[in-house]
């Protein structure tokens, strides 16, 4: 059995056996160091879930009730209740109840109420607010978030301002489905999704001009710079590929500024320039490059170049 295997069972359990049972009249323990290997391996031994620490350092995996400092472990710091100041787990930290100051992880933090800064490998898991900021590899979930969710691909809460993902289902947020079509004739069904300021941008769709790389796929941030009754001004950062599952491909990376208007309470159009640079290897690729400000070949077969193009859609909002 492989030893992250075991690693991650370990902690199933660890977590289960520490959450699951309350320690009924069971004084508080204070101490300023908490050394061990795997729970109860320590120098708290058995009784380490009814200490709270000041400093913790754990080869594997470290159980405490609750950390007013640092706590450092290989795999993963479980704290029974609050933790405050700076937690660092290779995996993992768990923690039941609030969450301030730093936690960091290899792959998860999972917490109560976060207060400060989460930095996780894949997931920031919150069940209550979040005040400061959640920065994962892939995805964080909160409740009420007052500062920035930052997730490369999704972010989840009730209510969040300042999602940075590519897609952000806020339930007190905006969700939009639509069709957009740009200069290089390219059709996608979008789906843009965040909240009062900071929203994703995701679409999947097809090219009409490019007869190989004719598959297209985008991804983006986009922000609400101005709101006045039906009018939005939107600014948009994205990243378009087209691509044929080969070795040709056609990118095109762009900044866009796209006034809005609903034309209805839930239909929305929208149109505006970009600035875009454009790296393509293919022959079909470097026919669809027009209105160029700069061109240059880097390798044989290759262009780089930077034009002005335009867009513009309809959305549904939902």
């Amino acid at each position: 059995m492989k030893l992250n295997t075991i690693c991650i069972k370990a902690l199933v359990i660890l977590t289960l056996v520490n959450f699951s049972f309350p320690s009924f009249a069971q004084e508080e323990k204070k101490s300023s160091i908490h050394i061990g290997l795997l729970y109860p391996l320590s120098n708290h031994g058995i009784h380490a879930k009814n200490y709270s620490n000041v400093f913790s350092l754990h080869g594997i995996a470290g159980v405490s009730k609750r950390e007013h400092g640092i706590a450092l472990a290989g795999f993963a710091n479980i704290v029974k209740e609050e933790a405050s100041g700076v937690q660092i787990g290779g995996f993992a930290n768990v923690i039941k109840e609030d969450a301030s100051g730093v936690q960091i992880a290899g792959f998860t933090n999972v917490y109560k109420k976060g207060n400060g800064f989460q930095l996780a490998g894949f997931a920031n898991l919150a069940t209550g607010d979040v005040k400061g900021m959640q920065l994962a590899g892939f995805m964080n979930k909160a409740a009420k978030v007052r500062g920035v969710q930052f997730a490369a691909f999704m972010n989840i809460a009730d209510s969040s301002d300042y999602p940075i993902g590519i897609v952000n289902l806020v339930k007190n947020g905006t969700k939009a489905i639509g069709l957009s079509f740009d200069e290089d004739q390219t059709v996608l069904a979008t789906f843009r999704s965040g909240g009062r300021v900071m929203y994703g941008i995701l679409g999947l769709g097809y090219n009409l001009q490019n007869e190989k790389q004719r598959y297209a796929l985008e991804a983006g941030l986009g922000a609400h710079l101005l709101t006045k009754r039906a009018f939005t001004l939107n600014t948009e950062v994205t990243s378009t590929y087209l691509f044929d599952f080969h070795d040709g491909t056609y990118h095109k990376s762009s900044i866009r500024i796209l006034p809005a208007y609903k034309i209805s309470k839930r239909i929305e159009i929208y149109a505006g320039p970009s600035i875009n640079h454009i790296f393509t290897n293919t022959s079909k690729g470097r026919e669809m490059i027009r209105n160029n400000l700069w061109e240059k070949s880097l390798e044989p077969g290759e262009v780089n170049a930077i034009n002005i193009g335009v867009m513009g859609g309809i959305q549904v909002y939902f």
